[in-house]
This record gives C-alpha cells, sequence and structure tokens, in this order.
C-alpha cells in the first residue's frame, strides 16, 4: 500500500493511498472536515457502524473516537481532502462572529451528504495542490473561514461542536472503555481523553479491572472478534480490523492462543454449521 499527503497548508490536505484497505484512528486535537473524492470508509463508533462513499462530506469533532476502514472502489485509490479546524483559528473567528444559541447540541459525527455549497468550497482547493511554492496564510485562513461560515449556515446547531473549548474532564473511566475498547489509541490518548494523567489512567484502571489495560484491551477485542466469527458468520479478514488488531497474521496468532483454535478453524465450523 501507498500512502501519499500533499499539503497546501498544515491545515489542508490531500490524502491519496493506493491499496484495498487502510485503517485509522480517529481521536484528533482539532475539528476534521473531510471530503472524499473517491473510495468509501466503514466508521465504527462503540456497537455501531455506517458507511461514507464517494462524495460524502463529514464532520468529525475534536476528541471524537471513532475507526475508520477505508476501501478503495473499482481500482481506484482512496483520495480525500482534509481540512483541519483548529481551536485557536476557531476563537478567533467567533471573536467576530459570536456563536448563536444552540437548541439541539450535536454528539459525535456529522453527516452533509453531498452538500453544494461546501463540495464547491472544498473542490475550489484542489488546483492549489498542483501550484509550487508556499500557499499564502491570508487565502488558506479565507478559505478555512469560508467553510466555518458555510457549516454554520446550513446546520443552525454546529456551534455546539465549534464553538465549544472545554477540555476533557474525568468522566467513568470503566464506561468510556467498554464503548471505545476497539479503538487501538496509545494509552496517553485513553488517559487524556478521560481526563487522566497516564500514571493515574493506570492506577484507576487497575483499581476497576484488577489487570493492566493492555492484557484488557487485547481480552476484550479477541472476545468480540470471537463472536463476530461464531455468532454473525464473518471471515477473519473481515474482523480483525474492526476490532482493533492491525495485522492479521498478529491476530490469528493472539486468537489460537486464547481460545486454542485459530479464527479460520472457527469461522469454517461457524458457516458450516450455519448451512
Amino acid at each position: 500500500m501507498d500512502f501519499e499527503i500533499r499539503y497546501i497548508t498544515p491545515d489542508i490536505k490531500l490524502s491519496e493511498f493506493k491499496g484495498e484497505v487502510y485503517k485509522a484512528e480517529a481521536a484528533f486535537q482539532h475539528h476534521i472536515l473531510i471530503w472524499y473524492i473517491l473510495g468509501e470508509s466503514k466508521i465504527i463508533q462503540g456497537d455501531k457502524s455506517f458507511t461514507l462513499g464517494t462524495g460524502s462530506i463529514f464532520l468529525i469533532p475534536r476528541n471524537h473516537v471513532a475507526t475508520f476502514i477505508n476501501y478503495a472502489k473499482e481500482g481506484q485509490n482512496h483520495k480525500a481532502v482534509v481540512m483541519h479546524l483548529e481551536p485557536e483559528r476557531l476563537k478567533q473567528y467567533y471573536q467576530e462572529n459570536p456563536p448563536v444559541a444552540v437548541r439541539n447540541p450535536i454528539k459525535g459525527i456529522v453527516s452533509f451528504e453531498k452538500h453544494p455549497l461546501l463540495e464547491s468550497c472544498l473542490a475550489s482547493l484542489i488546483p492549489y495542490f498542483d501550484i509550487p511554492g508556499t500557499f499564502p496564510e491570508n487565502i488558506a485562513s479565507m478559505k478555512i473561514n469560508e467553510a466555518i461560515t458555510i457549516l454554520r449556515t446550513i446546520h443552525p446547531d454546529i456551534d455546539s461542536i465549534l464553538a465549544d473549548f472545554e477540555e476533557p474532564g474525568k468522566i467513568d473511566l470503566a464506561g468510556y472503555m467498554e464503548q471505545h475498547y476497539m479503538v487501538n489509541l496509545p494509552l496517553e490518548r485513553f488517559g487524556y481523553l478521560t481526563g487522566r494523567s497516564l500514571s493515574t489512567f493506570h492506577r484507576d484502571f487497575r483499581k476497576i479491572y484488577n489487570t493492566t489495560p493492555q492484557r484488557w484491551l487485547t481480552k476484550k477485542r479477541l472476545s468480540l472478534a470471537h463472536y463476530h466469527l461464531q455468532e454473525k458468520k464473518k471471515r477473519p479478514s473481515d474482523v480483525y480490523l474492526e476490532v482493533g488488531f492491525e495485522d492479521l497474521s498478529h491476530f490469528s496468532f493472539a486468537f489460537k492462543k486464547q481460545f486454542g483454535y485459530s479464527p479460520a478453524e472457527l469461522s469454517t465450523r461457524a458457516r458450516s454449521a450455519g448451512m
């Protein structure tokens, strides 16, 4: 798999990968606005998942946890324009354009389908990726502010995301981990997202589960994989990325060590029994 990122500025990029599948975990420090030019993604959030395809435009709130499994379609590369909406830039924007009262606060990823205003804004960036030299900051700022203004125009409650500058507070650790254990994040990031330092995260985790985070995560992911293979009749190649593993061979090794038989053996038995 070949992966290429071209930047206009540190906040605006064109990403492209050549291959059948690419996995990414989302827990960004900035809001991310994405337009899929080609390809599709399966997005997994806890026990829910949905798919976004070519032409989709969506916003990932900062510190929002999700897994993206990106697929190239019909032999074409997966290609997307990505815009980072940093808190500092948003604070400057809202000083001149105060947030409005929000009726229904938004939680989670927001999809804008193929909205013509947003698509036009993001499509106008494409020629700049092939222009040599430094992209003027004033033009970049203008483009990002244009995108923010469009978002606020087409979704009146978007200020509940963009104008929220609070850092994560200390929350229920067990509840958070039970919901997000299949997302493969560094433990430092799990600590931050639950309002803890790394040392406090380790201490609180052991109090709850009487084991290390890594051992608990591995066991939970393998148990979920076992369920998908046996009850949902899925194949190992369709499961390992979804449950939090990065490599099929490592997943197979860990699975056999845990259960005494390989995921391929369980999949074959389950699919045969379901015939």
